[in-house]
């Protein structure tokens, strides 16, 4: 990752002063991690579990996490107020109180629970539990944001072409989550990748609707459809700067962009770009990262009323210390 990029999302997550919950402390890789937060000061931190296994734990791997709460999702004081909660919120989709009782003894579900109760402002999973479990709990516990009807993801990132985006660094989306997105769920992963732009680059976003086609250059039905993501964009959110549909090399390249797109303020300049399903989008950030020799952080969840990411299982220490930090800033 650029280090002006990584630097300026940790010195503001220090100034952020957020509250992130990791409730996989059965790992002791999210121990080690946890003591290096609070070291750095990157989040206040609450570990989900029975705290004397939590605390045998730590000490077995020597990781120091004086300065976490431990909160047991079995013996919280909000446990039977949070059941409650999500038993209203499914009950229509049949899952009985019970069955929500039995999903809460998750730490995973309960700390999504928690974050959309507001008694933390984002959460970090996945090392343990699969991505599935762990959007689900986000849905579950936290929503979607405002306006928003789709979960998706992000990527970081930084290349080594230092002249785009953030000194090489650009979001690319979606990379993780969805396959088939619809017109409207494309254009909530056009809003969603933009507002990531602005969380995590600290930049206005300039946002590329990809395709094969600029400007009318091809005709299809895939094109149509980012085209027309592109016009619902436009309508929702007129503050944005947002174009489509451009091809990668318009959308970054300033010559080829006022060559291909004139017109556009988008074409030559994108710091964001929107792929046009989950093909495209996974393949392109790994085509990036293997052979263009870029480096990736991600996929990050996007869409979510509040924060929530997701580990990969073979994730380092140092993976868990920036994604918690991450997790903080998108919460700004």
């Amino acid at each position: 990752m650029s280090n002006t990029v990584v630097d300026n999302i940790t010195t503001r997550a220090v100034k952020a002063d957020k509250h992130i919950l990791l409730p996989e402390p059965a790992d002791t890789r999210i121990l080690q991690a946890t003591e290096q937060i609070i070291a750095k000061n990157y989040a206040k931190i609450s570990l989900l579990g029975n705290a004397e296994e939590i605390t045998a734990l730590a000490a077995e791997c020597g990781a120091n996490i004086e300065g976490a709460e431990i909160i047991d999702p079995m013996t919280d004081a909000d446990r039977d107020t949070l059941i409650d909660k999500l038993y209203e919120k499914r009950k229509a989709k049949g899952m009985s109180r019970e069955d929500v009782d039995k999903l809460l003894a998750g730490t995973v579900y309960y700390g999504a629970m928690l974050v959309g109760a507001g008694r933390a402002d984002g959460m970090v999973a996945g090392s343990i539990c699969p991505t599935g479990e762990t959007v689900r709990a986000a849905i579950y516990g936290v929503g979607l944001s405002e306006g928003n009807r789709t979960v998706s993801s992000c990527s970081i990132m930084n290349t080594i072409v230092e002249e785009i985006g953030v000194d090489g660094s650009v979001i690319f989306a979606d990379t993780g989550v969805l396959p088939e997105p619809t017109v409207e769920q494309l254009a909530d992963i056009g809003i969603a990748a933009s507002a990531a732009a602005r969380a995590l680059l600290d930049v206005e976003p300039v946002t590329a609707m990809l395709s094969f086609s600029t400007k009318g250059s091809a005709k299809s039905p895939a094109v149509d459809k980012v085209i027309d993501a592109t016009k619902i964009i436009q309508q929702r959110r007129p503050d944005l700067k947002v174009d489509g549909e451009l091809q990668l090399d318009a959308a970054v390249i300033p010559e080829i962009g006022q060559k291909k797109a004139p017109d556009s303020s988008v074409a030559g300049y994108a710091n964001t770009l929107v792929f046009p399903d989950l093909s495209c989008g996974n393949i392109g950030y790994k085509l990036v990262e293997r052979l263009g020799r870029a480096t990736a952080l991600g996929p990050l969840l996007l869409g979510l009323a509040k924060p929530v990411n997701d580990l990969s299982r073979g994730c380092s220490v140092e993976d868990i210390v920036l994604i918690t930090a991450i997790t903080a800033v998108q919460g700004l």
